[in-house]
């Protein structure tokens, strides 16, 4: 079988029609139905269907759709990992981080990729996640970290690998935390409170934790960038949430102290390749770390 042939076929058959596909490869629409027309000559069948105006896959261009699909991801999958053999000159890492997960918490997982022997110069995009996860698809991408694992309403042929979890802490400006003298959680209660963005996996978990423990929160403010939300704690305007694995970084400031620990409360970490079987050397570094990191901390507490 001609490999260029079926090339043709899965392009027309990505792009629902001959004008579209041939506009993407920058060929003549009459040369891509004669190479398609060669393809199904020499399988002895039809791949496609017309309907008015419209193309349809047969049966048999539906089963050769999944193979075809299969061996491109294989590969860009190959040219990845040959592109990224180390031949004397910096690995070109490109990462895209949720912009839904703490920049704290970000650094401290993509810090492993760049402490490898061979250099490596990293690229960090941060976005909304379905934004990312098209760019991933792209291969524009060889990594996206987010606090939520691939959606289930997004048709992308990729593979979440979970990184490890964190229970979640409550921190505030030690004036505002001594004014409640309540337990924890009720303290939570006495205070303001200032959240997450609604499209973060913590806002959602802390909405349910809530609601379990019926406790009726005042919000004072909601904020997608988890440090401008720190910022505005330490300016007394609000009691705040963290993952756990960050309340070090959090409490070298003097003036904030932990109002609790809800360890009930369990957020998770993935990164999302389009490969099955990960390669790239700042991902295994990433991947292997992380859950060393995360599993140890969540012991020692």
């Amino acid at each position: 079988m001609n490999l260029k042939h079926l090339y043709y076929f899965w392009k027309v058959a990505k792009h629902g029609g001959v004008v579209r596909a041939a506009e993407a490869i920058h060929i003549s629409p009459q040369t891509l139905s004669g190479q398609i027309k060669l393809l199904e000559e020499r399988i002895g069948m039809p791949l496609f269907s017309r309907r008015g105006r419209s193309l349809e896959l047969t049966e048999a261009g539906q089963l050769a759709l999944e193979y075809a699909n299969e061996m491109f991801v294989l590969e860009a999958e190959l040219d990845q990992v040959l592109r990224d053999f180390p031949q004397g000159r910096p690995t070109e890492f490109r990462v895209g981080v949720a912009d839904a997960l703490p920049k704290a918490l970000a650094y401290r997982l993509l810090r492993p990729a760049i402490r490898q022997p061979n250099p490596v110069r990293i690229i960090c995009r941060e976005w909304r996640l379905d934004r990312l996860l098209a760019e991933l698809a792209l291969h524009r991408l060889d990594l996206v970290i987010s606090d939520a694992p691939l959606p289930t309403n997004i048709e992308i042929r990729a593979y979440s690998h979970k990184l490890g979890e964190s229970a979640v802490s409550f921190l505030a400006h030690a004036d505002l935390a001594n004014k409640a003298r309540l337990p924890f959680p009720q303290a939570l209660e006495a205070m303001p409170m200032l959240l997450p963005g609604e499209d973060s996996a913590l806002r959602r978990a802390l909405g349910e934790w809530f609601d379990r423990r019926r406790l009726r929160i005042s919000v004072a403010g909601e904020f997608d960038d988890a440090a401008l939300m720190a910022a505005f704690g330490r300016e007394k305007v609000g009691a705040f949430p963290i993952p756990s694995v960050l309340a070090e970084d959090y409490l070298s400031d003097a003036e904030l102290v932990v109002v609790g620990h809800a360890e009930d409360i369990r957020i998770e970490y993935f990164a999302m390749s389009v490969q099955r079987k990960l390669t790239h050397p700042s991902v295994l570094a990433i991947t292997s770390q992380a859950n060393a990191s995360l599993v140890k901390r969540r012991r020692r507490r």
